[in-house]
């Protein structure tokens, strides 16, 4: 099986002068699971090349026993050092996609065509697809092949509006994950901040903070797996 797995290209935190990009833990975690899976992992971003980390997602208190290992892993850190371009890639090339959160994706990845073209011809062409944390933004723009919100109807989740006030960015996002899935019709539903959770809907996974980026993988492999049979 191949998994393309796309990330941000974004690193500034709206007008702060601060540092954002993809939260390691969303990598780290999916990228093993997909590793034990034994499925061919591409990275991409709309830039190409290395994409930035979140510092923040890298500090003592967000590392886990994964981003360590992947910190380490010489072969893990090549690839991210050498993501393709996302308009390089068509989802014709993949059974499957993979988009981990960190701020940086509400930026580019929201309003980025290419990856709006992904992830409408993944699904269309009856492959499944997962978005954790602020990734499911990344849906903002996508639609059904009658022109409806893709999400419209469907069961979703994301990072949480209390949740964005728990990291006090409310007011720099350039949108809120579970207003903009409210508004687009997704029926959005949460557990308690920073706990782990994971809808799926049809071929639509998605995951609500980074502690569900491992367990929406897991729902993603198990998803794929059924299918192959």
């Amino acid at each position: 099986m191949k998994v393309l797995i796309v990330l941000t290209s974004h690193d500034e935190l709206g007008n702060t002068g601060r540092k954002t990009g993809f939260w390691l833990e969303e990598l780290a975690a999916p990228y093993y699971r997909f590793q034990e899976a034994g499925w061919e992992i591409t990275l991409a971003s709309p830039k190409g090349g290395r994409p930035p980390l979140d510092p923040k997602s890298n500090e003592p208190s967000f590392q886990t026993e994964l981003t360590r290992r992947f910190e380490t892993d010489t072969e893990a850190i090549t690839a991210l050092a050498n993501t393709v371009r996302l308009d390089s890639v068509t989802a014709d090339d993949f059974d499957t996609v993979f988009y981990p959160g960190g701020h940086g994706p509400l930026w580019d990845l929201a309003e980025d065509a290419d990856s709006k073209q992904l992830i409408e011809t993944t699904l269309r062409s009856g492959k499944p697809l997962a978005v954790v944390c602020h990734a499911p933004g990344v849906l903002r723009h996508t639609v059904n092949e009658d022109g409806t919100p893709l999400v419209q109807g469907k069961g979703v989740t994301g990072f949480a509006n209390s949740e964005e006030e728990g990291v006090a960015l409310t007011d720099i996002v350039p949108f809120l994950v579970e207003d903009e899935l409210k508004r687009l019709g997704g029926h959005y539903t949460k557990t308690d901040d920073w706990q782990p959770y994971v809808v799926q809907d049809g071929l639509l996974i998605t995951g609500q903070n980074p502690a569900s980026s491992g367990p929406a993988a897991d729902a993603l492999v198990e998803l794929v797996s059924k299918m192959s049979v």
